[in-house]
């Protein structure tokens, strides 16, 4: 019998080509000519004689083949490592069906329970048909989940049956991205080894893995690879129709997959429209990167059955604002230093004033309101003054929304990633810097705009030093968008290292270039760097995976087994958005509330919902808790008598704030608020008073949850009426 520590559960070695201005080929090692490359194009060097040009001649492909094993050996074992430290954390395999379901908190055991609803359905077609047409999720309303929520990847699982290894996926993007960039696959196999080690801060795919972003960050992984091929210089016709194929594949699965899309997208748009500004892509590319973007939301808006979130994003509303000033704007690329200056200037305020307005039509028309919590979480996060709206408050106050803390830092320093990212990103930025303003002091634009570019900077490198930079300040203002950045964050440093321009900028400042030392160095240094990270951390990788667990939730699992065997299956539920998403997974019961917060409506419900934690009358609750349509409620002693969060930050104290009360406990209240009249409902009724008595009634307890039922109100007869009338 094995021991185990009970815990609970929580919360293508082908380098581009271009010209010198000598008019010589080099390659991106530096090289004459691009022999490696050659694989990669397509082409291959016709030789005859010694067996020595023979074997160079095949040397490309040799190399091409070896890294593209190593890419799917790095893929199966982060695969394995993932499947192995979920299987120890919860000892999965050994669970009951009802504790593997409790396993997946939050909004996962949303998500999973239509996987389980397809599976249970009697064919696809009825299934379909029930998501369709859903009254389960939310009572007394019947739903459209494949409109309102992004669960088409559980649709095709339960089609398939079987789990697909996505996060291999994600591997497999960044090896190539670091490939593409640096030219040597030894880059894409320091990037994998990288992620693998850092997945405390690249993947919550052992915890959380049905969680959306788990789905769709492989195919952002996978789409900026495909932009990364697609901005390589000199691909034929053919090869430029392939990648943007590519590229909208894959960003029509990344927004399928994930309903946050718009603002992933957005920072992509910015980046896209930055480069265009300083003449660092092509017109053409712009217009077709643009377009990829809006087909594939176009696409997923399609099929979520015309869902008005996705018209009323903002990155549409950019996007068309930016290449109808374009247009109209056409002697932008024309004029001096300063006067392109003013013209951007001028553009860029065009632009996004014009974006605001098309954005605030298409909303106020379609009448979207799905997403405004996000912009009021937005908004109260940069206006640095508290706010007492609950759904900002609601975010604002998990550690998840906040700024990305300092240990981060150290753990992404121990395994060396940080040391080379910091002088590769500030190296490429001033670089890029130098090769903007040439681009900008140039008087005309026209046919040197594709070929100054590339002499420049490769667009294709500048593309992922902008998005590196970028989605690094989204991650440090917003830690949950972390695992944004880290992933990619490997292929930078990994190109940094492998780079050969880099290298021989630094070989020559230090006055020792040569072919060479250059190609020693280039290879040396990275060998060097998995020889240590192995060396360090392979140890500490096996005890981790040789540390063995188990899932222990006894309080979860009794209130589950009582759901399912106590009470009617079409009884409706209310309580925390977290704790109903399991009772659906678990016991198919109808719910008030769930975690997928993008609609309207439902944030209502839930804050009204909520006011079980809040100083109301039992008259209210017992009044709220029916017009949802409640049988149930579920009260939480972990919320109810929360320590986890400062004060300010706990659910009674949002409640409280919201309604103009004062908050419990020392510190400090506003002036405007006031006492309440009422005590706190989820304490007051475990009292079983006479006023909370006759309207609810104890079903189930235990150490952690309190059931009660709600009884109907009595009417009051004519009699009654006339005797309470009567009384004095």
């Amino acid at each position: 019998m094995e021991c185990r520590k009970r815990t609970r559960a929580s919360e293508s070695d082908g380098p581009s080509v271009r010209r010198s201005s000598g008019g010589t080929a080099i390659g991106s090692d530096g090289s004459d000519g691009d022999k490696e490359g050659d694989c990669l194009q397509g082409t291959s060097d016709t030789f005859s004689g010694s067996g020595t040009l023979v074997w160079r001649s095949w040397l490309p492909c040799v190399t091409m083949t070896t890294g593209l094993v190593m890419a799917v050996v790095l893929a199966v074992a982060q695969a394995w490592c993932v499947n192995a430290i979920h299987e120890n954390l919860l000892w999965f395999s050994q669970l009951t069906e009802v504790e593997r379901e409790i396993s997946f908190r939050t909004e996962c055991g949303l998500y999973y329970s239509y996987y389980k609803q397809m599976l249970q359905a009697p064919s696809v077609q009825e299934g379909l048909l029930e998501l369709i047409h859903d009254n389960l999720t939310e009572s007394r309303r019947t739903i459209n989940l494949l409109q309102r929520m992004n669960i088409y990847q559980e649709v095709f699982l339960s089609v398939l049956y079987r789990s697909l290894p996505i996060k291999a996926v994600y591997v497999i993007a960044l090896y190539l991205t670091a490939w593409l960039l640096s030219g040597s696959w030894l880059a894409g196999a320091l990037a994998g080894v990288w992620y693998i080690l850092n997945r405390v801060d690249t993947t919550r795919v052992e915890f959380t893995i049905s969680l959306r972003e788990n789905w769709s960050l492989p195919f952002l992984a996978l789409q900026v690879a495909a932009i990364t091929c697609y901005l390589r210089p000199q691909l034929t016709s053919l090869q430029q129709k392939v990648m943007v194929w590519l590229m909208f594949v894959t960003t029509f699965c990344f927004c399928l997959t994930w309903q946050f899309n718009q603002f992933i997208l957005l920072v992509q748009a910015l980046i896209i429209y930055s480069l265009d500004c300083v003449d660092l892509l092509t017109t053409s590319q712009v217009t077709t990167l643009y377009l990829v973007q809006v087909s594939g939301l176009l696409s997923v808006w399609l099929l979520q059955f015309c869902n008005s979130m996705i018209l009323g994003s903002l990155v549409l509303s950019f996007i068309v604002a930016a290449l109808f000033v374009r247009h109209c704007q056409a002697d932008l690329k024309v004029g001096g230093l300063l006067v392109r200056l003013s013209k951007i200037l001028l553009h860029s305020v065009l632009v996004f004033l014009l974006t605001f307005i098309i954005n605030y039509l298409t909303k106020k028309a379609l009448q979207v309101r799905s997403d405004e919590h996000i912009f009021k979480f937005i908004k109260s996060k940069f206006a640095f003054r508290p706010t007492r709206d609950f759904d900002a408050s609601l975010y604002l106050c998990e550690e998840a929304f906040g700024l990305l803390p300092l240990d981060t830092l150290e753990r992404l320093a121990d395994t060396l990633l940080l040391y080379p990212y910091i002088p590769t990103l500030l190296l490429l930025s001033g670089t890029l810097a130098i090769a903007a303003l040439k681009n900008l002091s140039r008087s005309e634009g026209g046919s040197e705009e594709k070929d100054g570019a590339a002499e420049a900077f490769r667009p294709d490198v500048a593309y992922n030093l902008l998005h590196t930079l970028l989605y690094g300040l989204v991650a440090f203002s917003t830690m949950r968008m972390k695992y944004i950045w880290t992933g990619h964050m490997c292929a930078v440093a990994a190109h940094g290292v492998c780079s050969a321009e880099l290298w021989t900028l630094l070989l020559r400042a230090l006055r020792c270039n040569s072919r060479i030392l250059l190609r020693i160095v280039r290879y040396a240094v990275p060998l060097l760097v998995i020889g240590f990270l192995y060396f360090k951390f392979w140890p500490k990788l096996m005890n981790e995976l040789s540390e063995l667990r188990e899932f222990y939730d006894p309080d979860t699992v009794e209130l589950m087994t009582w759901i399912s065997t106590k009470t009617p299956k079409q009884a409706v539920f209310a309580g925390s958005m977290q704790l109903l998403a399991g009772i659906k997974l678990c016991t198919g019961r109808v719910l008030t509330n769930h975690p997928h917060y993008e609609d309207k409506d439902l944030r209502d419900r839930t804050r009204q919902v909520y006011q079980v934690y809040a100083r109301r009358s039992p008259e209210d609750v017992h009044e709220i808790l029916r017009a949802a349509g409640a049988d149930y409620v579920v009260l939480e002693n972990s919320i109810c008598y929360e320590r986890r969060h400062r004060r300010g930050c706990r659910l009674r104290d949002l409640l409280d704030l919201a309604n103009g009360h004062i908050m419990d406990g020392p510190g400090e209240n506003d002036p405007d608020l006031a006492p309440a009249q009422h005590p706190r409902f989820c304490e007051a009724v475990q009292t079983d008073g006479a006023a909370y008595a006759a309207l609810f009634t104890r079903t189930f307890q235990n150490k952690t949850f309190h059931v009660y039922r709600l009884k109907k109100k009595r009417r009051k007869t004519p009699r009654s009426l006339s005797e309470s009338a009567a009384a004095p």
